[in-house]
């Protein structure tokens, strides 16, 4: 940041009177302990401090500003941002982190503003999200040897992944216990939701690529992880999607598919080719994508 961002000083005129008994620390603490990611806390509670420290005020000096004063303090700090090459995304998040704070803090009656004017950066990155068609993918899925452990169990996962648009995460939690073979459904455990669960239908397919998947496995308990580890190392062990991805990434490349695939771009690929062949159904993409 430029050194050069002094805002403000000791003697600026558009404060008002600072409550002399807020702990302001606590104030940050219980406004981070909203946020239920430990990384959202960690990039916020550091998007903070470099705020603070920047326009050389405490945080209890800021939320004691007028908002014409506020509006124009974090106004400048985007700018400086903006010319010191920020990418437009973590500009977005140091915004997101303050106006969020600061609507912490005018609920909470310590602050007399609010930032709704200040307005975020254009994303102008595209990322590559598009991924492959079902041809392609059942090229994927005849090129596995079933015959093996490691090819059941990956058969079973691409399965998945691609009959129901499931993000990696969702496979990785999901245990044996989750799955039920006659009513055709598998419980799941969203993204960023805790402990709250949906049950999702199974096609035939699916079903029968789990059940051999679990059958070639051996006994285990249904507490056990869905979807575990082959290698010696750390057999039996829950599959991290980390271990995910690279399944989808060298199953795809042994198909002869030369982009790069992810989870997420089955996962998009899936939702695409669900549209496309009910002639653009949008619940049923929507269903597929848990956004209904």
């Amino acid at each position: 940041m430029n050194p050069k961002l002094v805002l403000l000083n000791s003697k600026v005129s558009h404060l008002s009177p600072v409550p002399p008994n807020t702990d302001w620390e606590r104030v940050l603490a219980d406004w981070l302990a909203t946020k239920r990611s430990p990384h959202t806390r960690r990039v916020y509670y550091k998007d903070i401090k470099n705020f603070l420290s920047d326009i050389n005020l405490e945080l209890g000096k800021f939320l004691a500003l007028d908002r014409h004063k506020a509006f124009e303090i974090v106004s400048r700090y985007k700018g400086e941002l903006i010319k010191n090459n920020l990418k437009s995304a973590t500009i977005n998040r140091r915004l997101a982190a303050i106006k969020s704070l600061v609507a912490y803090a005018y609920n909470c009656g310590h602050s007399d503003f609010m930032l709704e004017a200040v307005k975020g950066e254009k994303l102008s990155s595209y990322r590559d999200t598009t991924g492959i068609d079902p041809e392609a993918f059942k090229r994927v899925l005849g090129g596995i040897d079933c015959t093996s452990l490691k090819g059941v169990r990956d058969y079973a996962i691409l399965m998945l992944l691609w009959s129901n648009a499931l993000r990696r995460s969702e496979v990785s939690k999901a245990s044996i216990a989750d799955f039920d073979p006659v009513a055709k459904t598998l419980r799941i455990f969203g993204k960023g939701k805790g402990n709250q669960s949906e049950i999702i239908s199974l096609g035939k397919a699916t079903v029968s690529a789990i059940e051999a998947w679990l059958s070639a496995r051996g006994e285990v308990g249904p507490d056990k992880a869905l979807f575990v580890s082959v290698n010696s190392g750390y057999k039996n062990g829950r599959l991290c999607t980390q271990a995910i991805y690279t399944v989808v990434r060298e199953r795809c490349q042994a198909a002869g598919i030369t982009k790069i695939m992810s989870p997420h771009r089955i996962r998009h690929s899936a939702i695409t080719a669900a549209l496309e062949a009910t002639g653009g159904d949008v619940r049923r993409g929507q269903t597929l994508s848990a956004h209904s």
